[in-house]
Formats: C-alpha cells, sequence, structure tokens
C-alpha cells in the first residue's frame, strides 16, 4: 500500500442475494423449496479508488446507487465478494449513531459504553468525558436515562462521542442533520477543524450544498459504478444532470395532475432605479415538473420576448435538496435583453413561464423599475 494513502480499494465488487420470505407452513415451505435458486444483485462494480490521508471525500449518488454499501465495506461491516481494501490508520465510523447506548443507563454511563466501541480505554475516556458532555450541551440531562431523551437529544450525544474519539480516518454516513439548526452548524464547524487537521474524511451526503463547502474532492458512483472523480463542483454540476436525464427517462409519459413551478426574478431587482439606459437584461432561474417549459419576458407594452436557457447547477442542487426529486429543467437559467430605448418613469416588467405543449401558463411574476 502506497504510504501516502489512508484507504487503498482494487477490483473490489459486492453481491447481495435476492432472499425468499421465510416459510411458516407446510404449503408455504413445499412452495419455497421448488423455487429456483436466490439470484444474485450486483451492487458495486470493480471500484478502484485511492483516498489519500488528509483527504476530506464525498461519496454521492442516488438512492441505491451503492454509497452506503461502499461504506460498510470500508469499515468491513460488509465483506466484498472479489478485490481488496486496504486502511492506514485508526478508523472511526459514524454510521449508525447510538449503537451501543443502553436506554435504561444515564448518558455519562453510555458515553463510556459508546466509546469503547470505537476503540478507547477507560482511562482515554476519563480524559475526554467532560469535552463530550460539552459539545452534546445536554448540561444536568447528562446523568439522566437517555430512554427520557429526545430523538434530538440521543442523536446529538452519539454525534458528540463519534466526533471525539480522535481517529486519523473518519467515516460518515448521512448524520449531519444532527438535532437544531444551532448544533448542525456546530457540527459542521467541527467538521472543518477535523479537515484542516489533516484527517481523513470520507461522506455519504445528499446535501450537495455541504459537499461543496467542506470536502476537497467528490466521487460520483452511478449504479454501482464510479462515474467521475474529481473538483466537487465539476463533479456535482455532471450528477446532478444525470439525476434530471433520469427523471425526464422514468417519468417522460407521464402527466401530472397537479403541475407545479417555481419562478425567480435575479436581477434587475424591485424598484431598482436606470439612468441613461438603452437595454436592460433580465436573469432569473425557474424550475418544474413540466418537461417543455418557456420563459417570456415583457417591459411595459413592448413586444414579448422568449428568453434564452442556461444550467443552473446551483439551483438544480438547491431544489433537490428542499424538494427531495429532480426538475425536468437541465436549463433552470434564464435571461433576455430588453429594449428600453425612449421609456421613461416607472416601468412594469412581466414574466411568464408556459408549458410549451398546451400554451399553458404556470407561473408568473412583475417588477417595477424606473428609468431616468
Amino acid at each position: 500500500m502506497n504510504k501516502e494513502n489512508a484507504i487503498e480499494i482494487r477490483n473490489m465488487s459486492k453481491q447481495f442475494k435476492r432472499v425468499f420470505d421465510k416459510p411458516t407452513t407446510l404449503k408455504e415451505r413445499l412452495i419455497f423449496w421448488s423455487r429456483e435458486k436466490p439470484e444474485w444483485h450486483q451492487v458495486l462494480k470493480c471500484i478502484n479508488l485511492d483516498i489519500r490521508k488528509g483527504d476530506t471525500v464525498a461519496l454521492i449518488g442516488t438512492n441505491g446507487s451503492g454509497k452506503s454499501t461502499l461504506l460498510k465495506l470500508m469499515t468491513k461491516i460488509l465483506y466484498a465478494n472479489t478485490g481488496t481494501i486496504e486502511v492506514s490508520g485508526k478508523l472511526a465510523s459514524l454510521l449508525e449513531l447510538g449503537a451501543g447506548f443502553h436506554p435504561d443507563f444515564t448518558g455519562r454511563e453510555n458515553i463510556y459504553f459508546n466509546a469503547s466501541i470505537f476503540g478507547l480505554t477507560k482511562a482515554e475516556i476519563d480524559n475526554r468525558v467532560d469535552e463530550i458532555i460539552e459539545f452534546s450541551e445536554l448540561g444536568s440531562f447528562i446523568d439522566n436515562p437517555v430512554r427520557t431523551y429526545s430523538s434530538g437529544m440521543y442523536m446529538r450525544l452519539a454525534f458528540s462521542v463519534a466526533i471525539n474519539v480522535d481517529a486519523e480516518i473518519l467515516l460518515i454516513d448521512e448524520i449531519l442533520s444532527v438535532g437544531d439548526q444551532h448544533f448542525q452548524d456546530k457540527c459542521y464547524a467541527k467538521l472543518k477543524e477535523l479537515r484542516d487537521s489533516e484527517k481523513t474524511i470520507v461522506i455519504v451526503s445528499h446535501s450537495l450544498d455541504m459537499v461543496q463547502k467542506i470536502c476537497k474532492r467528490a466521487i460520483w458512483i452511478y449504479k454501482g459504478e464510479v462515474k467521475k472523480d474529481g473538483n466537487p463542483k465539476e463533479v456535482i454540476e455532471e450528477y446532478l444532470e444525470q439525476v434530471v436525464l433520469d427523471h425526464e427517462n422514468v417519468n417522460q409519459n407521464k402527466e401530472f395532475t397537479k403541475q407545479e413551478c417555481i419562478l425567480t426574478i435575479e436581477s434587475p431587482l424591485k424598484g431598482q432605479k436606470f439612468h441613461g439606459v438603452s437595454s436592460l437584461e433580465v436573469i432569473g432561474w425557474e424550475v418544474s415538473n413540466v418537461m417543455d417549459t418557456v420563459v417570456q419576458v415583457c417591459l411595459a407594452n413592448q413586444s414579448i420576448v422568449e428568453a434564452t436557457r442556461y444550467k443552473r447547477a446551483d439551483v438544480l442542487m438547491h431544489y433537490q435538496e428542499a424538494c427531495g426529486g429532480a426538475s425536468y429543467n437541465r436549463q433552470a437559467g434564464w435571461k433576455c435583453e430588453l429594449n428600453t430605448t425612449g421609456l421613461t418613469g416607472n416601468q412594469l416588467i412581466k414574466v411568464q413561464v408556459v408549458d410549451a405543449r398546451y400554451d399553458v401558463v404556470l407561473s408568473e411574476d412583475e417588477i417595477n423599475i424606473t428609468i431616468d
């Protein structure tokens, strides 16, 4: 293994059997044993990765692409059918927060149980217990049984233990929505601190904004294979395009009973004043569950102008996180140039999103501007 690597993965594949329901009655047993042998489903295919020491890497992809399976293989919760995984350094995994917690014991007692799972001795836990309690912000509740905790308190304690075990490699699986916004911000700040201290971090997350802010590298896994590996911004842009394309292919013949559209005018701003201009650029974005949309813009009583569409990965990223799905608009952005020659005083800009198939207005907005 290269000494500069924290994790090295070679030709690794993983398959799962399709398991039949356990038979109970005699009739079910006869049917069960007369069936064909269970099939194998390949979830990871010939993965080859080098994760260097000090890297902060995100694994991104749609549900079922194999991200969490890959992380569990790294922790040896699961084992590959073929290939090898070599890990250099002390590893801590934040896959199942609170594993090892007992509901009848206090938070303080569970700190000792949980931290011991991560390989800490009692003396090491003694030295860190106050820091863990302080980070969790549980105060006097730390000496109450954890069965009395809210789900947020439980997860905060579990995260506080896992993040303070001083591991060289951290594996994190979609658990950063811990507690309220204040505590989430605190968790992100802690991760940045660990990143800047040259810890090796591998994160599975659907929060693409967080990936761009924290990670130095992103790996997109698509249908069990590494599709792209590199700069997070570039990887996320290609990933989002594929998400929209797959969404279109699945739903291209589907007619939604409720057409949904979000329209935003970013520039100019409402009430903005302009002096001595002969033209004006109007910019915005829209996302919807309609396949073919057209953005139409009109200034005062002039003719309607059809806006030009362009890519807006930031819009698609936030739409996916907020709405839990993909827009149909790979080119979410729109812009157009309006002629303002001879116009003065208050003017109204109207914008409409139209379903091109049926010439139906999906959404509309307007802003007032002033031209001197």
